[in-house]
């Protein structure tokens, strides 16, 4: 005897289905009983005992319930998978279909050839679901018996036709397998439940589950119900619905109806799918009590299940059955709109629409798009690593990309891989495509910090820049020919194609809004040029959070003043070099102060090594040399001393700021001098945090403390103003988290550099990741790029004991992340967790910030939808 029951029926408590995990199929066909509408009876077999149906025990009780439905009644056999999977999943429809029973319905019916082809069709899915035969050998038999009987088309099939070829499916049945039909709706669906099972835990289906991120050990129930009679007279059929329009997310019940649906060998008219209402033939003209029910049906369950709903039904001469339902699908847009209507409605709290959208999807929303109805020229697909969509010329060079967007080109920089040195080039071009690299690659990360699109890792393209061509399959472009990228999809356009701009209004203001009211953390963005930081607090920033000074080194007389400062021997000259520089980044840092008027700006001091500045050699080596004045041989010798076996951990951050104090005394002056003139201009004094990086001992940051705070006296004496400021600094190596209670005696903020602290901690370069990231997590060593999302175990771990202990020593340090992490939801998640006070990120990641904020810091409160 069994100890408990294998079997649970449909209207059983809700309670006793979800404890024993029947999966979401399952659960909402009661749902739907529940809402009052009309399902198919039957019963579930759970997960646990599906996964061991042989056992002669639980198949003779599943065959009694089976019974228990009702003698001669079909059956239908559905998998119900714990976890949703799409695209999978086999199921099997007229279970329990005889000799026997199909010669009753035919007399019954008066439609034998509806009967009898229903019965072959349904010996040709057993066949290929229970016992794995090529479908291809049951076609095979029709064709031939309509050469012999002269039929041109199977229209001309009668019900003594479709008798012998069904006895025909049976013949070929029994010479492919060895055995007869089976002739009892037992066997048939014994064999049927452990054939569904089998294919589920089957090698494909294993890896399918896995490419869309789901455990491959994913249980499944089996659902068995009556099948509802569909292909009997002129008011029965099939179809679908969804109470929703899948892209604009609006109330608007859509779908299809297909009359006499179960005479899929027809090809008559009859067969032909048509809308539910709006046309001459519709389900609405055909049946319109059966319409009425379901717009009725729908409506209620939408309202039970406060979710937009995509629902399968059946019609039985005018009776209609609910067959299944899932939450509609719908665009980014689409989520945002049911979300703010059913809370408009107040079928949902502000909370739970809050909760109801995925922050990863506003990414799609917050950048250019290519139209809807776009022809699409795809040459190539690599990983859609920055979101939005440009068209551009091809540029192979970063300095010819910049000399072009000069002249006010569009260009699109392609390249195997960016470097450092390309960021020139970068902030110059439209977009960025490489033919090596991940999601974490360097032409990734910073193309998602500036907000530009990007595709990498387009590996089936080539680049020959000798000759000026990239080379996709079947077709070979030149430098200068124009080309599209779509940095969402991942895909590689011929031409140039038209594209939507993105803009926050409507239903996504409003949802925004409301994340505010719930949010506790504050959302900053890393910006260093004007039109970042307008971009930001048009994005809803509160502030900047990395000002990557470096980046304001790049261009124009600032490149040539800072290259002047490389090349000197003298302090004294350095100092002269450096101060040419002083004047444009006091204008630069006036800017951001006024954008960012009352909100905190936190300014990082030169990091990077010096030969980043420098030219790579060659003709462009001799031009800069030419450019300052000075011998070409001078300055390739300067590069050979700067040059570096491993520049990350080089000479940068604070160690060439002790090398070099006098580009900190600059720096802090720029910035003093800034405050001191919008303080003088507006009367509101500008928040200033200068951030010193890649600190790893107290004493590196009092060293360089010392010089801010005498060049900030020095201010304040020559202007007469007193003003405040704070110094802290970037947290991004493992002794810096681990001496986090030492450091923070001098520092009044942490900001965690996440990207070099993973880095660090890892001792794995995030430029050369990308040729083995994916085999690590191909082979479940890690479940995630640790670049992308945060490493909670290793580097949380270290972020957290910096925390905690830089707490310990000043209970009032303000604590913040500003690596690229900043942006991405389940990273937001643990900073919430362990009590940050704000997150920085790409201003046109911002909104997803201040969304997953939000859903961090009401689930952290135990709220759900």
């Amino acid at each position: 005897m069994l100890s408990r029951p294998t079997i649970i029926s449909l209207d059983s408590p809700l309670a006793e289905l979800e404890a024993r995990q029947i999966g979401g199929k399952a659960l909402m066909l009661h749902v739907m009983m529940e809402a009052g509408l009309n399902v198919p009876a039957g019963f579930v077999i759970p997960w646990d005992v599906a996964k061991s149906f042989s056992e002669s025990n639980w198949a003779i009780e599943v065959t009694d319930a089976a019974r228990g439905l009702g003698d001669g009644k079909l059956l239908a056999l559905r998998g119900s998978p714990l976890t949703p999977v799409n695209g999978l999943g086999e199921s099997l429809l007229n279970i329990g279909y005889t000799d026997d029973l199909a010669e009753q319905l035919a007399k019954s019916s008066g439609e034998p050839l509806a009967v009898f082809e229903t019965y072959r069709r349904f010996i040709q899915d057993y066949a290929q679901i229970v016992m794995g035969d090529d479908p291809a050998v049951f076609e095979d038999i029709v064709a031939l018996y309509m050469e012999e009987r002269g039929f041109v088309s199977d229209t001309e099939l009668q019900g003594s036709d479709a008798r012998e070829l069904a006895s025909r499916f049976k013949a070929q049945f029994e010479s492919n397998n060895g055995i007869a039909f089976p002739q009892t709706v037992g066997e048939q669906l014994h064999a049927a439940c452990i054939a569904i099972n089998r294919s589920w835990n089957a090698p494909r289906a294993k890896t399918h589950r896995k490419l869309q991120g789901i455990p491959e050990n994913t249980g499944l129930a089996l659902i068995i119900h009556e099948v509802v009679q569909t292909g009997l007279g002129e008011t029965s059929g099939v179809g679908r619905a969804s109470t929703r329009n899948s892209q604009t997310g609006k109330a608007q019940l859509s779908g299809t109806f297909a009359p006499q649906a179960v005479r899929p060998a027809l090809a008559s008219s009859a067969n032909s799918f048509m809308p539910l209402q709006g046309a001459e033939a519709s389900l609405a003209t055909l049946i319109p009590d059966a319409f009425k029910q379901l717009h009725a049906g729908l409506t209620a369950l939408e309202r039970h299940l406060r979710e937009g709903i995509e629902a399968e039904f059946a019609v039985s001469e005018g009776k209609l059955f609910f067959l299944g339902a899932r939450p509609a699908r719908r665009s980014a847009l689409a989520a945002l709109h049911m979300a703010v209507d059913f809370a408009n409605q107040r079928l949902l709290s502000r909370e739970e629409a809050v909760l109801r959208v995925d922050p990863f999807s506003l990414d799609k929303l917050l950048h250019a798009t290519i139209a809807a109805d776009t022809k699409r020229t795809v040459i190539a697909t690599g990983l859609g690593a920055s979101p939005g969509a440009v068209s551009g010329m091809i540029v192979f060079d970063a300095e010819e990309a910049r000399d072009l967007a000069a002249q006010g080109a569009a260009v699109i920089l392609v390249r195997p891989e960016t470097l450092p040195e390309d960021i020139r080039g970068l902030h110059a071009a439209e977009g960025v495509l490489t033919t090596r690299g991940s999601m974490a690659s360097h032409a990734a990360v910073i193309a998602r910090g500036m907000g530009k699109p990007a595709v990498t890792g387009a590996s089936n393209l080539k680049i020959d820049v000798a000759e000026g061509k990239l080379i996709a399959p079947g077709v070979t472009l030149l430098r200068g020919d124009i080309i599209t990228i779509d940095g969402s999809s991942g895909q590689i356009l011929k031409g140039r194609v038209e594209t939507e701009k993105p803009e926050i209004s409507g239903d996504f203001a409003t949802l925004l809004k409301w994340a505010d009211d719930y949010r506790r953390m504050q959302v900053r963005a890393n910006a260093e040029t004007v039109t970042d930081a307008r971009m930001a607090r048009d994005m809803g920033a509160e502030g900047i959070g990395l000002v990557r000074t470096e980046h304001m080194f790049f261009e124009g007389d600032r490149l040539v003043a800072i290259r002047e400062m490389i090349l000197a021997d003298k302090e004294k000259d350095r100092r002269a070099a450096l101060a040419k520089a002083l004047p444009m980044l006091r204008g630069d840092f006036i800017a951001l102060f006024e954008i960012m008027t009352g909100l905190p700006v936190t300014i990082r001091l030169l990091d990077p090594p010096l030969h980043e500045f420098l030219p790579k050699g060659g003709a462009e080596t001799d031009a800069v040399a030419k450019s300052l004045g000075t011998d070409g041989a001078l300055l390739r010798k300067r590069i050979d001393e700067l040059s570096e076996q491993n520049p990350m951990l080089g000479h940068r951050g604070v160690r060439l700021l002790l090398s070099y104090p006098e580009i900190v005394e600059m720096q802090a002056r720029a910035i003093f001098e800034a405050v001191a003139e919008v303080q003088k201009a507006t009367g509101a004094p500008p928040i200033p945090e200068i951030m010193v990086p890649l600190v790893a001992t107290r004493k590196e940051l009092d060293l360089v403390r010392r010089t801010i705070e005498s060049t900030a006296l020095a201010v304040q004496k020559e202007t007469g103003l007193d003003f405040a400021y704070r110094i802290g600094t970037m947290i991004e190596l493992p002794r810096a988290a681990l001496r986090a209670g030492d450091i923070a005696q001098s520092a009044e903020f942490f900001s965690f550099g996440t990207n070099d602290l993973t880095q660090t901690t890892y001792g794995i370069s995030r430029d050369d990741s990308a040729r083995f990231i994916g085999d690590y997590q191909n082979k479940g060593i890690m479940k995630a790029d640790p670049f992308v999302s945060l490493d909670i175990e290793g580097v949380g771990e270290l972020i957290k004991i910096a925390a905690e202990r830089g707490r310990a020593t000043r209970p009032d340090i303000h604590l913040g992340i500003c690596g690229e992490h900043g942006g991405d939801p389940d990273s937001i998640s643990f900073c919430e967790q362990i009590g940050l006070d704000y997150v920085s990120c790409s201003p046109y990641r911002v909104p997803i910030a201040r969304l997953a904020a939000a859903q961090a810091h009401l689930r952290k409160a135990g709220k759900s939808t």
